[in-house]
């Protein structure tokens, strides 16, 4: 198999593992316990938190959760509306703020230009004060374009409202403007382990809890972490920070050559220069990539569809940016990263040409 779909979730470090199979096999300590054992668990859950925190804004407290679908809703539904988001953010931004807005709540989608881009002048039409929180993505999942942080955030200031950074594809990548409030962030994203997030909030910020129960975690998130998932996030955001640079050269290298590979008769979804290159979001006129992906079986990567697979919609993203229907279907995404070698990458784009050469000649 030659994985490439990195944005849906990355393979695990092996040093991630390796710092997590104790806690697995030997180990099983409730971290909230007071006795030696439960403090020797609780160590490693805080040398977990500072190593996460390490690659976020100073001034501000980490909160392990179930991932980041966890850490946004506590954010949105625990300060509530007004909200301004953008029409190209994650579900779980978009279906939290469409619950505030069944509950009457108000909430504002602001359009994305073709690019992918927020036009910072509708920003700050929309955002006036009153507004409670503005929530954006620092780097697309679908598309890969970072958004503008740090203006959004100081319009957002200006009016008296937070900003929430879902920074999940962007953390330990790109670099989170320190003047966010708060940021959600995701261990399987950065070759951590699944089932396990983290909302960092900024001193003085106290979202409501979501979750009610003993209130153990920091913030007064309540339920009982797992050891061995805090230590395998922290090491792989130790990792990320080791290996930015390496990483960051890595994936230069892949998109180089995937662009060179493709060549001219591929459409990029999305700006082309101020985005993140290990996503890779191409368009031809006319693929069927259902049936791309059926020829391909031992390649991962992903369709032009929703977020939430199975739905049958083509993605809320590309059609955001303005494509048509059978252009967002025409779509499809490569997500690269630390592993995939350029052997991979160069056989997997020539196969995928191949199929969708193929087709156009059976047409």
């Amino acid at each position: 198999m030659i994985y490439l779909d990195y944005q849906a979730t990355t393979p695990l470090a092996p040093e991630a593992l390796e710092a997590m199979l104790p806690w697995l096999r030997d180990q099983h300590a409730n971290p909230h316990s007071a006795h030696a054992a439960g403090r020797k668990a609780k160590a490693v859950v805080e040398l977990a938190r500072d190593q996460v925190a390490a690659l976020l804004p100073p001034g501000g407290t980490l909160a392990f959760t179930s991932g980041a679908t966890e850490a946004l809703n506590w954010a949105i539904k625990g300060l509530g509306g007004p909200v301004v988001t953008l029409a190209s953010e994650h579900a779980a931004v978009l279906d939290t703020v469409a619950a505030l807005r069944s509950g009457g709540q108000e909430v504002t989608v602001l359009p994305v230009g073709a690019d992918g881009l927020v036009d910072l002048d509708q920003a700050r039409a929309a955002i006036v004060p009153g507004t409670k929180l503005v929530a954006a993505m620092l780097v697309n999942n679908e598309i890969g374009v970072i958004q503008p942080i740090a203006a959004l955030a100081e319009i957002a200031h200006a009016a008296g409202a937070l900003l929430l950074c879902d920074a999940v594809q962007g953390y330990g990548r790109v670099d989170i403007p320190a003047t966010c409030d708060l940021v959600a962030v995701s261990g399987h994203k950065i070759y951590g382990p699944k089932g396990i997030g983290a909302l960092w909030v900024r001193d003085g910020v106290a979202p409501a809890p979501l979750l009610h129960g003993g209130g153990q975690e920091a913030l007064g998130r309540s339920g009982t972490l797992s050891p061995a998932l805090c230590a395998g996030f922290g090491t792989a955001a130790a990792l990320m920070a080791v290996r930015r640079d390496a990483d960051a050269a890595q994936v230069e290298r892949l998109w180089t050559l995937a662009i060179e590979r493709f060549g001219p008769g591929w459409s990029i979804n999305g700006s082309s220069d101020q985005r993140y290159r290990g996503n890779l979001n191409v368009r031809r006129d006319g693929l069927d990539v259902a049936r791309l992906m059926s020829a391909l079986r031992d390649v991962a990567f992903s369709a032009g569809s929703a977020c939430a697979s199975g739905s049958g919609r083509a993605s809320h993203v590309l059609r955001a940016i303005g494509l048509t229907e059978r252009q967002a279907r025409s779509s499809v995404r490569l997500g690269f990263g630390r592993y995939t070698t350029e052997a991979e990458l160069t056989e997997a784009i020539d196969r995928l040409m191949l199929a969708a050469n193929a087709q156009r000649i059976a047409a």
